[in-house]
């Protein structure tokens, strides 16, 4: 089938006097980056290259599982067990051919974001992890290029504009919170992070378009087991230094002081030979001392932990300290 010309193609959005000749034209020159192909990824993925977003390239290294295909709706019970990342591109190539597409079957990391993240116009979050979501505002906000991010669990969420003009993430969420459910222990219902995906994709396509007022800047929260929606302007938050960054464990060096905050039954093998494996609760009662310009590396598996553990070493500790997620849900 022929795939006609753009300004057929386009029409619908192109007429809108807030997109034009001008909006479609820098639509057309994006190159975004979309980091996950899950629930959230599945209407963003769709809407951008629907849109005709010119490059995408997708990363995320998960396959296709039956318990998510109830929100993961780009993919079908014969794709289980098949990389995201690579099925997705399959089925965005099918619906818009003119669309460049490059798919990584990789981790998002704090070694490779900032190399992910270079030549972007744009970035979008659809992970919905601790450690990917500030690895990615920390890559965005030291390049520049504007990040959509977004979080869904149960029946709310939320999606934010950060950093370009805008502050990062770590204005409006400075600390992970104390505890947090995961989609696999809490669910989540599918439609909600279709509607949040969905407005994720608004967002990023309104950054592109030049939209006002601008949806960086701007914090959207969803509660759809009341039906209700929220939401505040952030243009002003002050923007703290990233104290507490996270490190890819390749970054992790035999002279820093290694805390395991995994337990054997989740991690056989600690992050490193030399690592201490040591609760959070010890970590607060026993108030492990570096050697002095030493090092910390507090590894776990979300990032949730480490950042736990952290807070505690700040009360008597001022050295240097770094976090490692290992990956996996959420502590």
């Amino acid at each position: 089938m022929a795939r006609g010309d753009a300004m057929t193609r386009y029409a619908r959005q192109q007429c809108l006097p807030e997109v034009g000749a001008a909006g479609q034209a820098a639509i057309r020159a994006a190159r975004v980056l979309v980091i996950g192909a899950g629930g959230l990824g599945a209407p963003v993925l769709q809407y951008l290259v629907g849109a005709g977003v010119g490059r995408l390239t997708l990363v995320d290294a998960d396959v296709v599982s039956m318990t998510n295909l109830h929100r993961q709706t780009l993919f079908q019970e014969a794709d289980v067990g098949r990389a995201k990342a690579l099925v997705a591109a399959e089925k965005l190539r099918a619906l818009n051919a003119e669309c460049e597409l490059e798919a990584h079957v990789v981790h998002l990391d704090p070694a490779n974001a900032a190399g992910f993240v270079a030549g972007s116009t744009l970035v979008l979050d659809c992970a919905d992890s601790f450690a990917v979501s500030y690895v990615l505002s920390d890559a965005c906000r030291a390049a520049g290029v504007p990040l959509i991010s977004a979080s869904v669990l149960g029946f709310g969420g939320y999606v934010g504009g950060f950093c370009g003009s805008a502050p990062s993430l770590r204005a409006v969420f400075p600390d992970l919170p104390d505890r947090a459910a995961t989609c696999a222990t809490a669910g989540v219902m599918g439609p909600v992070v279709g509607m949040i995906g969905a407005a994720q994709a608004q967002m990023a396509l309104g950054c592109l378009i030049g939209q006002s007022p601008s949806p960086l800047g701007q914090l959207i929260s969803f509660d759809m087991l009341g039906f209700r929606t929220g939401g505040f302007r952030f243009d002003t938050a002050p923007d703290p230094a990233p104290d507490l960054a996270f490190i890819a464990a390749s970054q992790i060096s035999s002279d820093d002081f290694v805390i395991e905050l995994r337990g054997a039954e989740e991690a056989a093998k600690p992050v490193t030979d030399t690592a201490r494996r040591l609760s959070v609760p010890e970590v607060a009662d026993l108030r492990p001392q570096p050697a002095a310009g030493q090092r910390t590396v507090l590894a776990c598996r979300s990032g949730l932990r480490a950042w736990q553990a952290a807070t505690h070493m700040r009360a008597y500790w001022d050295g240097d300290i770094a976090l490692a997620a290992m990956g996996g849900e959420a502590d």
